[in-house]
């Protein structure tokens, strides 16, 4: 069995540093130099209702893996009050962009999906 552990130790460190070099260079995708703002409300408007059932399914899909199934955070940070700690735009542009170990969804989700998921994120305060 001794024989065994440093081959397999081995390979297990060269598939963590593949996946590694593939989610970095995911975010390093190049932007066709449009930016998206995000939607938000005028001064006068209500905020647009939140889709929470939508907003769920999405979160549930892309990022229950890292921020847990409760919002509470695992290998991504806690989301519960993140509504608190961002502002809209803020939520908005990291979902789009990614950063500091979180991949960008820009390509991988819709306009409406990320718009969706930010209204939600946004309320939790």
């Amino acid at each position: 069995m001794k024989k065994w552990f440093m081959p397999g130790l081995i390979t297990a460190c060269c598939l963590i540093a593949v996946l590694m070099v593939f989610f970095s260079l995911r975010d390093k995708e190049p932007s066709g130099g449009t930016h998206e703002a995000a939607p938000s409300a005028s001064a006068g408007e209500a905020p647009a209702a939140v889709d929470a059932e939508a907003a769920t399914a999405i979160y549930k899909s892309n990022c229950l893996a890292c921020h847990g199934d409760q919002l509470q955070g695992g290998m991504g940070p806690a989301l519960t009050k993140v509504g608190a700690d961002m502002s809209e735009a803020d939520i908005h542009k990291q979902i789009l962009n990614g950063g500091g170990g979180m991949p960008a969804f820009k390509g991988t989700l819709t306009d409406e999906q990320i718009a969706t998921l930010t209204s939600w994120l946004a309320a939790k305060k």
